[in-house]
């Protein structure tokens, strides 16, 4: 069989002992890959590349295909994006895929019994990066939910299950309270998960799934999630298994994907020998299962297990009564490869079969739906005003925005931070310099036009206020796709 071209950067900090560690297992397996090696991180960083990727590195990862990513730095301070999350997006790697697995009685746990999977969507949510300051007081970050984001992440949790012969996949949202984003992520999983009626479905609010999550992982599969709760609930559910340095992560997208540890580069144990490299190790296995190496994945997995179960520790899982030997880094690697051919007695063995991506009857991911009729039935308008008062504020607001009234629109609504606060507010609410203005056309249900919106502009800047952004505010066949302000 041919060998698979594969991209591998060493990264920054602990990436490159680590990585050394890795590849060292791989080499002795027979792993069948031709490694072209790039430069990422802080050294690209500092060399006045505030992308962390030089444009050739880019090259090589169209051409392969294949990344296999040791941790980097991301220099602290303005100026400088998060390259994990710049190549996530811009290779279209939508799923993160982390298993959390505890290793009882060999590696102190809480949880004995546990085998997680969370599946994170990794391309939008917050994670979009759009932020602004607005005024003295506020900034913003946008979030941002997208139907084919939802259809493709929650499609690749249930093909991941059905292949995996897992059980139940699990969707957390916050929708009680964010209707319109977590609200699609939600319908879209009832809607692809009645495609899977071999496969039980279940729900829960984040706040509270993750409390279950923390007291009872046992009763968990698969977890699907929007971005921001998967990257923080991923970590969590790691650290759970007895240490984040154990967990492993693939971004799979539907030409490119990289496989990673989950956690940073941890420059303060850097050149100590002293790292597990277990994270980035599992990292690869998914790897080699994602390349249709899956003899290798299962070999060098099993000697891994063994290597655990016979209490060869690096020193962040070491503790008396179960570890033998506590090692380096360089001598962890070396114990696994002791181990190939082996198999584990006590911790279950593992056996992979071929990846072979999504089943074609299930493409394509995301679907291209007939867009539905639009309406334009108002205009949220933010401004930057403050008259030195926390409290009340808003009465004294209300009557200058009221100026703006006028050419079939007017005001209905002022809120501060989502909370009503005019006409008709509370006084204890506590108000920032950052108002929300809603204007709608003065004959109820009536649409409205962009020159509407135009002319109100000029009228707010006439009454002397600081317009900062506008929201539309759309009916999608007849039904609003805008939220109401808490109180309205």
């Amino acid at each position: 069989m041919s060998n698979v071209p594969i991209t591998v950067a060493h990264g920054d900090g602990i990436g490159p002992e680590i990585m050394a560690a890795t590849l060292h297992i791989l080499k002795e397996a027979g792993a069948r890959i031709d490694i072209e090696e790039i430069e990422i991180g802080e050294k690209v960083y500092l060399s006045g590349n505030t992308a962390g990727i030089a444009p050739e590195s880019w090259d090589s990862l169209r051409r392969t295909k294949v990344f296999l990513k040791a941790p980097i730095t991301t220099p602290q301070g303005g100026g400088f994006k998060s390259l994990n999350v710049t190549v996530r997006k811009t290779l279209g790697m939508y799923a993160n895929i982390r298993p959390c697995v505890s290793y009882h009685p060999f590696i102190e746990t809480k949880h004995p019994v546990m085998d997680v999977v969370i599946v994170r969507e990794n391309e939008e949510d917050t994670y979009a990066g759009i932020e602004y300051r607005q005024s003295d007081m506020v900034e913003q970050c946008l979030k941002l939910i997208t139907r084919p984001g939802c259809e493709k992440i929650v499609r690749y949790a249930f093909e991941y299950a059905r292949k995996n012969n897992r059980k139940t996949v699990t969707v957390f949202v916050k929708d009680n309270i964010m209707k319109q984003t977590d609200g699609l992520f939600h319908r879209v999983f009832d809607e692809i998960g009645a495609e899977y009626p071999d496969i039980q479905k279940g729900d829960w609010i984040v706040d509270i799934g993750a409390a279950k999550l923390a007291t009872s992982p046992q009763d968990f599969d698969v977890i699907v999630m929007p971005n921001l709760y998967g990257d923080i609930l991923s970590d969590v559910t790691a650290q759970m298994t007895g240490s984040v340095g154990l967990a492993g992560s693939a971004n799979i997208g539907e030409n490119i994907s990289m496989f990673e540890a989950i956690h940073g580069s941890a420059p303060r144990r850097a050149g100590q020998n002293v790292a597990n490299p277990s994270g980035l190790f599992l990292g690869a296995v998914m790897m080699l299962v994602h390349i249709g190496q899956p003899d290798v994945a299962e070999l060098t997995h099993n000697a891994w297990l063994k290597t655990i179960e016979d209490g060869v520790h690096t020193y962040d899982i070491a503790r008396e009564g179960t570890t033998k030997q506590t090692v380096g880094t360089k001598e962890f690697g070396e114990e696994v490869v002791k181990r190939l051919g082996q198999k584990p007695a006590t911790l279950k063995a593992v056996e992979y079969k071929k990846d072979e991506g999504l089943s074609e009857e299930r493409k394509p991911i995301y679907s291209i739906r007939e867009p539905q009729k639009k309406d334009l039935v108002g205009v949220d308008v933010f401004v930057n005003w403050w008259n030195g008062n926390f409290y009340g504020a808003a009465n004294e607001l209300g009557p200058i925005v009221e100026q703006a009234n006028g050419n079939g629109l007017k005001l209905v609504m002022i809120s501060n931070r989502g909370t009503k606060v005019y006409p008709k507010g509370q006084p204890d609410t506590f108000c920032v310099d950052h108002w929300r203005c809603r204007f709608m056309a003065e004959n109820q249900g009536e649409t409205i036009t962009h020159q509407q919106v135009i002319d109100l502009l000029g009228r707010v800047a006439g009454a002397g206020l600081d317009f900062i952004k506008t929201e539309h505010l759309y009916n999608f066949d007849g039904e609003p796709g805008y939220s109401l302000g808490q109180g309205q």
